[in-house]
């Protein structure tokens, strides 16, 4: 168990998730003008068959989160047309100080945590110089649960990440937050690059899937 972990993304089905992933539910803590700030503490979700388990794709069924095979009686297009190549290749480095925030547009849940009622990061990276700004910067990129932005201090060696255990988030009324650096393999067999965070569609409307672009929130998406 945990170096068998994967999440398999199945033909016009749901995710078979293998090895005994852990799954938890969280939500995001906001201020009261409704900025993220925060996740919830993890909440533990049993699972009947933890090593080996299904959860749904086209954000229809009636056993949120586990799959009840409702794609395959009411037809679903679950087709991948997220780009296979590497975050890096996607990426559009901003420079601010001796901070580099790096951007792919690809990848987004609409969570919200890039900014707040002010400012977004991509405004704040201007003025970085500033210790305390790129801190800031750098605390708000972390929480960024589909790993859009990511950044780097310059000579630091790695770039700035939570050292997540892996395991697979349900975001209330939102994505699947796959974490921890768990691969995920498209229906055909190739591996998506693995990363330590990033989103899954749940709601079964992304034009990036397998992997959210927020479509959610347009949808109305809520998950019973």
């Amino acid at each position: 168990m945990g170096e068998d972990y994967r999440v398999e993304v199945t033909e016009n089905g749901p995710y078979r998730v293998r090895g005994g992933v852990p799954l938890v539910r969280t939500h995001q803590v906001e201020t009261k003008y409704g900025e993220p700030v925060a996740w919830a503490p993890d909440d533990p979700v049993d699972v009947a068959m933890p090593d080996d388990y299904a959860v749904c794709r086209c954000g229809r069924t009636s056993t949120q989160p586990l799959c009840d095979e409702t794609c395959e009686r009411e037809g679903f297009d679950g087709t991948e047309v997220a780009a296979r190549n590497t975050y890096d290749d996607r990426a559009y480095p901003y420079r601010g100080g001796e901070l580099t925030l790096n951007d792919d547009r690809t990848l987004c849940t609409r969570a919200g945590y890039c900014g707040d009622r002010f400012r977004n990061v991509w405004a704040m990276i201007a003025d970085a110089a500033d210790p305390e700004v790129a801190e800031r910067i750098r605390g708000m990129s972390m929480l960024c649960p589909s790993g859009r932005i990511v950044t780097q201090p310059d000579g630091a060696e790695d770039r700035d990440e939570i050292d997540y255990p892996p395991g697979i988030a349900l975001i209330r009324n939102a994505s699947f937050w796959v974490r921890g650096g768990i691969p995920v393999v498209s229906a055909d067999g190739d591996t998506y690059e693995v990363r330590n965070r990033q989103t899954l569609c749940r709601c079964g409307n992304s034009r990036n899937k397998p992997f959210c672009d927020g479509s959610h929130h347009d949808a109305g998406y809520q998950e019973g």
